[in-house]
């Protein structure tokens, strides 16, 4: 290597010569220069190599190329490519999205894995050739490895999971959703090893009981975020393991979870005050008890996500119209018990005037254009969903557009049947009645 200036070898600068006449590689030092390529994306670096030779040697120049994202560029890349990124990139790349690069597989990320060794973020989403081998290689040589996304990588294994225990000790987030293959025992090995995370994200993984969690609640004091969507084995005992040791939970996920109760919710209030996100749609066995205890106790809720909790009536609005004030996206799709009462508390109480954005009350049949007047002062709100609120009519949905024009409205009204033909001695029908 040549001697450094302001840290930059100058051995990355042999290919400048005087023959190089462009005004800007006359003017601007070679650092500077490179610290200007230094912000560019992927494709304007590739487009920068192909001025002049000068410009190649900065714009592929490993120092650039500490962030790449694939996703927006180039997504039916071959394994090779991802070796060429690597041995170019070396110990300077530390985040990489390969998410729907379907053709890379074990091989590639093996040497990926051998050079970029300082690596912190990388997400294979979606990368399906890939198997419990490439998790070997980034334990074997990326011990920095903080931020992993596998989902649905469904060749996974619980040897995956055992692998990054033992060698990437600082991990803070992973994602194996649709990773079915994934047991208690993955779980186990990762979070014993792993104290540090704060984000586990393990959707459509249907083999875990509560077993697992009650590891994850016994060893992840650090988690924030969990999300166990369609986990449908896990109970109320599972869960509450969880809220008793991971007290600084901030999103949870649950829908679909159809064995929850209350008892869930009286273990968020009393355990987790830090919530922010709730999602528990289509759990049906939820009601306005448990509802109660968490908005009198997690003041700091923002999005809840409650469609198909079909117990809840205006009394879980009610409450949480006075406790949540910061609540800003709340879905109530399929709740059918909900009325206007509901809406009109929900509309006047603390988080209606200035943080309310998004309120979804598809298939609630007793919602009418009442309850749009009620949300008329709710100078925030951007979108409604109304599908299939056979009481709502255009005539509300306009008057609301006339305090609040940048509303987004989705709704559906049924076409007008057509009236019958005249002169005509056979009855016309629309598609609809003949299908009827």
């Amino acid at each position: 290597m040549g001697k450094e200036v302001n840290g930059v070898s100058r051995s990355r600068f042999e290919m400048f010569t005087n023959s190089d006449e462009a005004v800007i590689n006359k003017k601007l030092p070679k650092e500077l220069l490179l610290r200007i390529f230094s912000f560019l994306d992927v494709v304007t670096l590739c487009r920068c190599a192909q001025v002049s030779r000068s410009w190649n040697v900065l714009a592929l120049d490993g120092s650039n190329w500490q962030r790449i994202d694939l996703f927006d560029f180039q997504r039916d890349i071959e394994g090779r490519v991802v070796e060429n990124i690597s041995k170019r990139c070396g110990g300077f790349l530390r985040k990489l999205s390969l998410r729907g690069c379907l053709g890379v597989g074990d091989s590639a990320l093996r040497t990926f894995s051998q050079n970029c060794r300082n690596i912190e973020l990388l997400s294979l989403n979606g990368c399906t050739k890939i198997t419990d081998s490439t998790c070997n290689s980034l334990s074997k040589f990326c011990p920095k490895l903080k931020h992993l996304d596998l989902s649905s990588c469904t060749s996974i294994t619980n040897l995956s999971l055992k692998a990054l225990s033992e060698g990437c000790p600082l991990l803070e987030q992973l994602n194996i959703s649709w990773c079915d293959q994934i047991t208690k025992d993955g779980i186990q090995a990762l979070v014993r090893s792993c104290p540090g995370l704060k984000g586990l994200f393990l959707k459509g993984c249907t083999q875990l009981e509560d077993e697992a969690l009650k590891h994850i609640g016994a060893h992840c004091p650090e988690l924030v975020t969990l999300n166990l969507q369609t986990c449908s084995q896990i109970t109320d005992e599972g869960l509450i393991t969880i809220c008793r040791g991971c007290h600084r939970l901030q999103s949870l996920c649950v829908s679909g979870c159809a064995n929850i109760t209350d008892a869930i919710l009286h273990a968020l209030g009393q355990n987790c005050p830090r919530l922010r996100i709730l999602e528990v749609a289509r759990c049906s066995q939820l009601t306005d008890v448990g509802f109660t205890t968490l908005a009198r106790n997690c003041h700091e809720l923002e999005k809840m996500d409650l469609e198909e909790c079909v117990q809840i009536t205006d009394g879980t609005l009610i409450q949480l119209s006075i406790h949540c004030p910061r609540l800003q996206v709340l879905s109530l799709s399929h709740c059918e018990l909900i009325t206007d009462d509901g809406i009109r508390h929900l509309g006047s109480g603390p988080c209606a005037h200035d943080r309310l954005e998004v309120i979804e009350l598809d298939n609630c049949p007793l919602i009418t254009d009442a309850s749009l007047e009620h949300l008329k002062t709710c100078h925030s709100l951007d979108r409604i969903e109304l599908y299939d609120c056979q009481q709502i009519t255009r005539a509300g949905i306009k008057r609301l557009r006339t305090h609040l024009p940048n509303i987004k409205v989705h709704a559906y009204f049924a076409p007008v049947t057509p009236p019958p033909s005249v002169g005509g001695s056979r009855q016309r029908f629309c598609r609809c009645c003949v299908l009827l």
